[in-house]
């Protein structure tokens, strides 16, 4: 089916055909369960975290999606669909906004390397000159789909030095610091709209492949941009890395989905059929369509019952024209293709991989040679409808991807929403480049239908010795998982709202959320900047967060993973410490004498701490957890050798 998923969060939740799995399980008392609404005065609900802040956008951009994070040195740089607003959060109980570049299209999705600011625009009103007019006609040279870049040298005042336009815009994007090249870095964009016309952009096809070579279709976009000189940013290459792939299994709506439907029709709600899937459309976006549609048919003043009639009767024919027209499924001549695009890339290039969630498909990417990424390995999955987000662990011996089921526009998380839909899929891999699947991990408290609830954007928490992924979920809030034990996640912190309205389905919650230096970051898309810190529990210690804090970065894209490293400390023994005795691989006295040796040990100097260090690296041998103690042990004996 072709790229309609990603369209989905502006034009209503998707309903699929039946499929009988299993419901949720939820724990009903659970206290994220019928929590208060309220747009900036909802009931909250919190665990394991403390809030730090929360700060309300600047007037011109209340109201507007707020979208995707990155950070450099003590900014944290927040996309909205206005343009993009930049946090000073040097003191994350007060951020200060130090800039606000009103500069509209969706969905602005950002990424910075050095003194380079990136910015996607996909939407059809996004201007070359940041104008706030939007873009009435069908074809115009005015428009900006594609990647904006700006120089941030000076970062209170942004300078838009280039633009590279593509065929399909940029829905999202990713940046690649090659290690072998200082003078480059490499944008791969990834576009979910229909084709633009080649009379607006030269050489754009939404042809197949084998009626034109040159389709913009079934292929990602690679930009070189020069850091010395990013006016000169251009594509480099297309890469075709959905060759070969057929449409995968798809499964049906949940119980809810079906009985929303009909709910729906019998309302009177303007529903389209695409693909022979139904959509409700939301009333905002009804009155916009139509108010187009009776301007463009001559019609004036208040649409009558016989002008309704008409325009629901046209409605299929519109929704074409504005998405493009589906794929042919089931032809004579074999399977309908796979994807046409990525939602999302995740790049590591420590390791030379990326994780591609390309809507019905997981990838695995090789991109040692970065304008050249080819694809090792690919998956699908029944239980999986839109696959939106990758991240590995670490180590680089785990991915999991996260399933954007309707979209991020309809509540996926009801009671009776089955627990391995709009989830993640958890994989290892293997040395051969395969992906093994090995378990489901969905948020476990039921949210309301008025709430727009499923996997989305994270990034790990570098707590040493473990696989940590702090987590959106919309208007699920957001929720830490703990993945080191692949085959059972399990949720060890939380923090949620109630639904933006109480009356009707608002959007809102957490779009990204990610880990840095120190703090938790939220794009909350309706009530602006959120920032939590952890707190210690049965599940994480104190020594283990003080460990995660040692880890500093001068920049973070989360589309772009670092490798975390831990300096050498006291620290982060002690965090290894707290995990051997959460595992009971010592026994309480051993584990006891251990952390005596240590404290002892922190309190000397020279060749006695050397030798206090030395003698409990040998005492390692006796745990149970022989992992775990190796990583205590390397440790011990790097800070004898300190001496």
């Amino acid at each position: 089916m072709r790229n309609f998923y990603a369209r989905i969060a502006l034009l209503g939740a998707l309903a699929l055909s039946i499929c009988a799995l299993p419901a949720l399980a939820q724990q009903m008392d659970d206290p994220r369960v019928g929590l208060g609404a309220g747009l900036f005065d909802a009931e909250e609900a919190i665990w394991n975290l403390s809030m730090l802040s929360t700060t309300v956008p600047p007037e011109a951009f209340v109201g507007v999606t707020n979208s995707d994070l990155a950070f450099k040195d003590h900014y944290a740089i927040q996309g909205n669909y206005n343009g993009v607003l930049i946090w000073d959060i040097s003191d994350p109980a007060a951020p200060v906004l130090v800039k606000d570049y009103l500069c509209p299209a969706s969905q602005s999705d950002v990424s910075v390397y050095e003194h380079l600011l990136f910015v996607s625009g996909e939407g059809f009103g996004g201007r070359l000159d940041c104008g706030t007019q939007g873009v009435d006609e069908q074809v115009s040279h005015d428009r900006l789909r594609g990647i904006r870049i700006f120089d941030i040298s000076d970062i209170v005042n942004p300078e838009y030095v280039a633009n590279v336009q593509t065929c399909r815009g940029s829905h999202t994007h990713s940046v690649l610091k090659d290690p072998d090249d200082d003078e480059n870095v490499y944008v791969y964009v990834s576009g979910s709209a229909p084709v633009r016309p080649a009379e607006e952009l030269p050489g754009c096809s939404g042809l197949s492949p084998d009626e034109d070579p040159e389709s913009a279709l079934f292929r990602i976009e690679v930009v070189k941009v020069p850091l010395a000189d990013p006016a000169q940013a251009a594509i480099v290459s297309s890469p075709r890395i959905f060759e070969d792939l057929v449409a995968p299994p798809r499964h049906g709506p949940s119980p809810a989905d079906i009985a929303a439907m009909e709910e729906a029709r019998a309302a009177g709600k303007f529903v389209v059929t695409y693909a022979g899937q139904s959509i409700v459309l939301p009333d905002r976006y009804v009155e916009m369509i139509m108010g187009q549609w009776m301007a463009e048919s001559g019609k004036e003043g208040e649409p009558t019952a016989a002008d309704s009639t008409e325009f629901r009767e046209a409605l299929d024919g519109i929704f074409e024209a504005m998405v493009g027209a589906p794929d042919a499924e089931g032809e004579d001549d074999g399977p309908a293709p796979g994807p046409t695009q990525c939602h999302d890339i995740t790049l590591y290039p420590e390791i030379g991989l990326a994780g591609g969630a390309c809507e019905g498909y997981g990838l695995l990417l090789d991109i040692s040679d970065p304008a050249n990424p080819t694809r090792i390995d690919a998956v699908a999955d029944s239980n999986f409808s839109y696959w939106h987000s990758a991240t590995f662990s670490n180590d680089g011996s785990k991915i999991l991807f996260t399933d954007e089921w309707g979209g991020g526009g309809g509540p996926k998380c009801r009671a009776t929403d089955p627990m391995e839909w709009g989830a993640n899929a958890l994989f290892t891999l293997s040395e051969d480049g395969k992906m093994e699947f090995q378990s489901y991990f969905k948020l476990p408290a039921v949210q309301s239908s008025l709430e727009n609830c499923v996997a989305h954007n994270g990034s790990l928490i570098p707590v040493p010795g473990r696989d940590l992924f702090i987590q959106s979920w919309y208007q699920g809030g957001i929720s830490l998982m703990d993945w080191t034990d692949i085959k059972n996640p399990i949720e060890i912190a939380y923090h949620d709202r109630g639904p933006v309205n109480a009356d009707q389905m608002s959007s809102g919650g957490s779009w990204s959320v990610y880990w840095y230096n120190g703090v938790i970051v939220s794009s909350e898309i309706a009530r602006g900047l959120d920032i939590f810190q952890l707190e210690p529990s049965e599940y994480l210690s104190a020594n283990e967060i003080l460990a995660s804090k040692t880890v500093k970065l001068d920049y973070l894209n989360a589309q772009g993973q670092p490798t975390y490293v831990w300096p050498v400390s006291f620290t982060l023994a002690n965090a290894y410490l707290d995990q051997l005795e959460r595992a009971a691989a010592f026994s309480a006295e051993g584990i006891a004498r251990v952390r005596a040796g240590l404290h002892r040990a922190e309190a000397a100097e020279g060749d006695a701490r050397s030798d206090i260090l030395m003698r409990l690296a040998q005492m390692m041998s006796r745990s149970r957890d022989t992992e775990k103690a190796s990583l205590l042990k390397e440790t011990l004996e790097a800070l004898a050798q300190q001496n």
